[in-house]
């Protein structure tokens, strides 16, 4: 799987490959490092109401949130929010 660019421009991606790269990862995230289901779930809820995010990126850290979200060791950076 090819890493997402990270000094590409917005104009210059490809939003199919993009989407599917990070499905991809997603994916093969080992079971034991994964939050539970319900637990991922309520995180991207979290971050859909931050105003930190803009368009699947924190922008308090840069990180993409559905794979931040997906990790069990893996913290909020907003120091007001713990999950």
């Amino acid at each position: 799987m090819r890493q997402p660019c990270k000094k590409c421009l917005i104009a210059d991606l490809d939003y199919d490959e993009y989407t599917e790269n990070i499905a991809q990862y997603i994916k093969k995230v080992p079971e034991d490092r994964r939050a539970p289901e319900e637990e991922y779930r309520r995180r991207l809820d979290l971050c859909r109401r931050c105003r930190e995010l803009a368009n699947g990126i924190c922008a308090k850290c840069g990180c993409f949130v559905e794979l931040r979200a997906l990790k069990t060791e893996s913290r909020c950076p907003n120091e007001k929010r713990v999950w």
